[in-house]
């Protein structure tokens, strides 16, 4: 059907409008400008992320298919270019420490701030810390943030080992944490002899369950790798039996509260000998009035 001349009048000024609307070029709004903007600042961003965790994918990938080494140039370069694109060790942190040096610790971690993040091994790192003999056991851990952390734990002192002139300090199992500064670890037990450092726990908890004997003990010697005698402050020798220790110390303290027996000045009390105690006293000293019965006891002068 042919439109009529008057509606075509009529639909005209529209035809106009519409055709002045479509070729009109539409004005970006300000949201749009703004994130536009936002795209063009995030892309570099964005791409150097992408580039380093692409890096470190790489790198785990070399490691993971030559545990040899035999590509670590490869991954040392890697660690430059992502260091250049911002992952350096910011901070490194240390928890645990008492008494390690802590010169031996850093060197031990081997880094330092701004090193390349990817270049550090904390594998390596816990290898070489755990041979610092104050270090029992450590745990390190690198984070991508740029964090080292480092934590140890330490062998705790127990006693202070003499042989030969020479002293060190052990701990329960016997393995020696240091030969140096001894004098800061005074209060310690004294252990003395060959295989002293090896088998002073157990004598040590015995010790414990007598609080008058061992506040009066001033070392504990190892004979013949055998058996103990007890070095007590007042220069008296405890001889004690071989295996029946327990018993022979009962009987010591029980002793010790009837007749103050350990505050004499004697020489030596011998107790390697279940039924029978003998005190040596000193040179020329006749028996005390009051000793331990005579049923139990013999006495000698010297050291016999």
């Amino acid at each position: 059907m042919v439109p009529s001349p008057a509606r075509s009048r009529r639909e005209e000024p529209m035809r106009r409008a519409r055709a002045a609307v479509m070729s009109t070029p539409s004005r970006p709004s300000a949201l749009r400008l703004w994130l536009r903007r936002r795209r063009t600042l995030l892309r570099p961003t964005a791409l150097g992320l992408l580039g380093a965790g692409a890096l470190a994918i790489a790198g785990f990938a070399v490691l993971a298919a030559d545990p040899a080494g035999r590509l670590t140039t490869l991954w040392d370069g890697a660690a430059e270019i992502a260091a250049g694109m911002g992952l350096t060790v910011q901070e490194v942190t240390l928890q645990g420490h008492h008494n390690a040096p802590l010169d031996l610790i850093r060197e031990a971690v081997g880094v330092h701030r701004s090193d390349p993040l990817l270049a550090f091994d904390p594998h390596l790192a816990k290898e070489r810390l755990e041979l610092i003999a104050w270090v029992k056991q450590a745990h390190v851990e690198r984070l991508l943030s740029g964090s080292i952390r480092v934590r140890i734990e330490e062998r705790r002192p127990f006693a202070i080992w003499q042989r030969d002139g020479h002293f060190a300090v052990i701990d329960r199992a016997g393995k020696v944490v240091t030969q140096e500064n001894i004098g800061q670890f005074g209060p310690l037990p004294l252990v003395v002899g060959a295989g002293a450092e090896r088998t002073a726990a157990p004598i040590m908890d015995l010790l414990k369950a007598v609080p008058a004997v061992m506040e009066r003990t001033q070392a504990l010697v190892r004979v013949a790798e055998r058996r103990w005698n007890l070095r007590l402050r007042n220069g008296t020798d405890v001889l004690l039996p071989e295996g029946l220790e327990a018993a022979a110390l009962a009987r010591l303290a029980e002793l010790h509260a009837a007749q103050r027996l350990l505050d004499r000045p004697l020489v030596a009390i011998d107790l390697r000998l279940p039924d029978k105690l003998v005190l040596r006293l000193p040179p020329g000293q006749a028996p005390a009035d009051q000793s331990p019965p005579a049923a139990q006891q013999r006495t000698r002068s010297g050291r016999g």
